[in-house]
């Protein structure tokens, strides 16, 4: 594999940042997960905006612009062959001192991994994913906003811990305020009759791209998709969950907390979604070759 590290692309055995740089030290930089279809990358502009507004947040200038910057990504897909493929694109804030002051580092890193990746084992998505609700609680949106896709993800792997300690793969987080936030690493969506629900980012979730994209799908299917405020009440009342993500797609829920949702499996809905996000994910998107 070779990975494009500040204007090269190098073998990943020699990819190699330096110890003080601050995204290493404190979690100061930013990231995309992207994913590549049939040989294009898949909504490459909307992650790109993301990314430059997450650095804006955190006051990071990127050092190129969007333009260059989808180049890059592009160029390390080709360089690696990936045709069907996940996409990490990294600006870290850079090499400083060992304090907290940002304004100590002069130039930003870019790093752009392209490689493969399953979150999820394939039957699972046949048969669904138990989940349940954590104790740790999302990022109170004045601490570290949750819309800013941040280097720093120790909130959502204090959450992954208790999921899997407790034997299961994924978890739902609250707010500060007890309300559905996300889970660890995808957003939440509830089917209740023709209607699609999804917390609002208010509540600590991240804008997804697959979100966005599975809301738009929704629509023009005939259901009604917007964001409400959800509780864990209408979670467990739902007549189908499902997560959606960039590396998980959409999955299907089928128990949470130990109560089954609808019917116990992927319900029609969450099905209709999935396959028509793959019909869009395949053809479309910005081409590689």
């Amino acid at each position: 594999m070779k990975v494009y590290v500040n204007g090269r692309l190098v073998p990943e055995k020699k990819a190699a940042i330096s110890v003080f740089d601050h995204g290493l030290l404190y979690g100061d930089g930013v990231f995309e997960g992207i994913r590549a279809y049939n040989g294009r990358v898949f909504m490459l502009d909307e992650h790109l905006d993301r990314l430059y507004a997450s650095a804006r947040a955190i006051a990071l200038t990127i050092p190129v612009p969007k333009p260059r910057m989808s180049e890059i990504v592009v160029e390390t897909c080709r360089a690696n062959r990936v045709r069907d493929g996940y996409i990490r694109l990294i600006v870290t804030r850079g090499v400083g001192t060992l304090g907290l002051n940002p304004y100590n580092c002069r130039s930003p890193q870019i790093i752009c991994i392209a490689g493969a990746i399953q979150l999820y084992p394939k039957k699972l998505y046949e048969k669904g994913l138990s989940i349940i609700t954590v104790g740790t609680v999302r990022n109170h949106t004045e601490a570290i906003n949750p819309r800013i896709k941040s280097l720093n993800y120790l909130n959502n792997i204090l959450a992954k811990i208790e999921a899997i300690n407790a034997g299961v793969m994924e978890c739902i987080l609250l707010n500060p305020q007890g309300f559905i936030a996300e889970a660890s690493g995808d957003n939440v969506f509830i089917v209740r009759g023709q209607e699609i629900l999804t917390p609002p980012t208010w509540c600590g979730a991240l804008r997804g791209i697959t979100r966005d994209a599975v809301m738009r799908l929704a629509g023009e299917l005939g259901y009604t998709a917007r964001e409400e405020v959800l509780t864990r009440y209408d979670v467990y009342t739902a007549d189908e969950v499902f997560l959606t993500g960039t590396a998980a797609e959409i999955i299907g829920v089928v128990e949470v907390d130990r109560r089954r949702i609808g019917r116990g499996r992927p319900g029609p809905v969450t099905c209709r979604l999935a396959e028509a996000f793959s019909n869009l994910a395949r053809s479309s998107g910005t081409h590689i070759r």
